[in-house]
Formats: C-alpha cells, sequence, structure tokens
C-alpha cells in the first residue's frame, strides 16, 4: 500500500535552516507529482510546494518563495523540502503527499522559536 514517511522536523531559532525527507513507497514515485502541506495549530491544512515528476518546482506558496526549495530524488523515493530563513509563522506539522489519491503520513513537526 501507499506510505509517505516524513522526517527532518525539529526545533530551530529564527533564521535558522532544516531539510525535510519524505520516503515513499508502495506506488511508481517516478511518475507521479509530489507536494509538501502544513497545518499550523488552529490553521487549515495549506499547500507549501510541488514538483513535477521531472523535478522541476511547479508551485510555492507567497510566504515561502525565496525561501523554501523543494527537490526529488527519484532513484530513492524520496522528496525534500530545503527550508532556510526560517521564521515561527513557519512552525507547522509538515506532510507530504503524492497527486491524485494519497493517504497522508504523520507528518513532522517543525517548530521556529528563540
Amino acid at each position: 500500500q501507499v506510505q509517505l514517511v516524513e522526517s527532518g522536523g525539529g526545533l530551530v531559532q529564527p533564521g535558522g535552516s532544516l531539510r525535510l525527507s519524505c520516503s515513499a513507497s508502495g506506488f511508481a514515485f517516478s511518475t507521479r507529482a509530489m507536494h509538501w502541506y502544513r497545518q499550523a495549530p488552529g490553521k487549515e491544512r495549506e499547500l507549501v510546494a510541488s514538483i513535477d515528476i521531472a523535478g522541476t518546482p511547479t508551485y510555492y506558496v507567497d510566504s515561502v518563495k525565496g525561501r523554501f526549495t523543494i527537490s526529488r530524488d527519484n532513484a530513492k523515493n524520496t522528496v525534500y523540502l530545503q527550508m532556510s530563513s526560517l521564521k515561527p509563522g513557519d512552525t507547522a506539522v509538515y506532510y507530504c503527499k503524492r497527486s491524485g489519491t494519497s493517504p497522508w503520513g504523520q507528518g513532522t513537526q517543525v517548530t521556529v522559536s528563540s
């Protein structure tokens, strides 16, 4: 079955960086666009970034443009989210998802705080 396992979250100071990873299994990873979402406390889940099957980023939410970079390694069935210049407003649980019908993983918590 489809499995998505996010990792790499943690506590970081404002201005710091983190790289999130999402390991995928149970489907042909290289044939699906992939997405990163996040959900902050008390807020709706929002789409943060998307990447097509060739590895070209196709979307960033305005609030992360210039700070976050999505990438993928089809040989490793993994999608990444490099986050830099982190702000307290980036605090959320981050999830990856494939295009089309997809379960949600458990997510990885990112907390930006001094």
